[in-house]
């Protein structure tokens, strides 16, 4: 389980270090309207422990939630500043406590280690490197910090040293597959993330794309988002319809 930040390392950037070496696809699987929290965590907790039986695929879901906050393992809880506000959900994820809704592009990735080197800080340096790379595709410097997870932006304009974060990350690995993953700042009202101390960081803002001054529909992210999946991860494959029968 991921529950603090880790240490970059620039090999985990460079060619195809967490492709597959038999270069099977990936499963994308984009949800229309707002998937409920409890439905998704239990589809992720199925789909990932089929994956590491070997007996599916492996998968990236897009999807966006109705309002609500998530608190990871490392939830302190006087950072759940309005706790009526929205529900709350524990998420099982490192962490701590981070809020999804409308106009947030969550991505859950359900992803076999045992096929893409084992390594835990690659695998964040790559879903990082996704974000920066997306957010590139808009013109928004996304740059990474140490000790802290996660995609930041400059914001010189709110004064000396501030940034916002854009984009939040938080994953588990249970028998070396992937479940979790990341949520980027589209158009969601940043005002419901006065609720909570966003990730534990009380010092800085939070941020989207809007916010930035660009405008841009959700297909258009998910088309540079798997762009860039496709870059430093591998093929994907689009999903067959009748996989959507099961959630799993």
């Amino acid at each position: 389980m991921l529950t603090e930040a880790l240490t970059t390392d620039p090999t985990c950037d460079t060619g195809t270090k967490l492709f597959r070496a038999d270069g099977v696809p990936v499963e994308w699987r984009i949800s229309e309207g707002y998937v409920p929290y409890p439905e998704a965590l239990e589809a992720m907790k199925a789909r990932a422990a089929a994956v590491a039986d070997g007996t599916v695929s492996e998968q990236v879901w897009l999807l966006e939630h109705p309002p609500l906050y998530t608190a990871g393992t490392s939830a302190a809880p006087e950072d759940l500043l309005s706790p009526n506000r929205f529900p709350v959900y524990d998420a099982g994820r490192g962490g701590q406590y981070t809020y999804h809704g409308p106009g947030q592009r969550v991505v859950y990735f359900m992803l076999d280690l045992r096929q893409r080197g084992r390594d835990v800080r690659c695998l964040v340096q790559g879903l990082e490197g996704l974000i920066i790379d997306t957010l590139a595709a808009f013109n928004i410097r996304g740059e990474r910090r140490d000790g802290r997870i996660g995609v930041w932006v400059a914001r010189p304009d709110k004064g000396f040293g501030r940034e916002d974060k854009v984009a939040a990350i938080g994953v588990r690995v249970s028998r070396w597959v992937t479940f979790h993953g990341i949520a980027i700042n589209v158009s969601p009202t940043l005002s419901h993330f006065d609720g909570i101390v966003p990730c534990g960081i009380s010092d800085q803002g939070v941020t989207s794309f809007e916010d930035l001054g660009q405008l841009v529909a959700m297909a258009e992210v998910d088309a540079a988002l798997r762009t860039a999946f496709e870059r430093r991860f591998g093929a994907t494959a689009d999903l067959h319809p009748e996989a959507l029968v099961s959630a799993a």
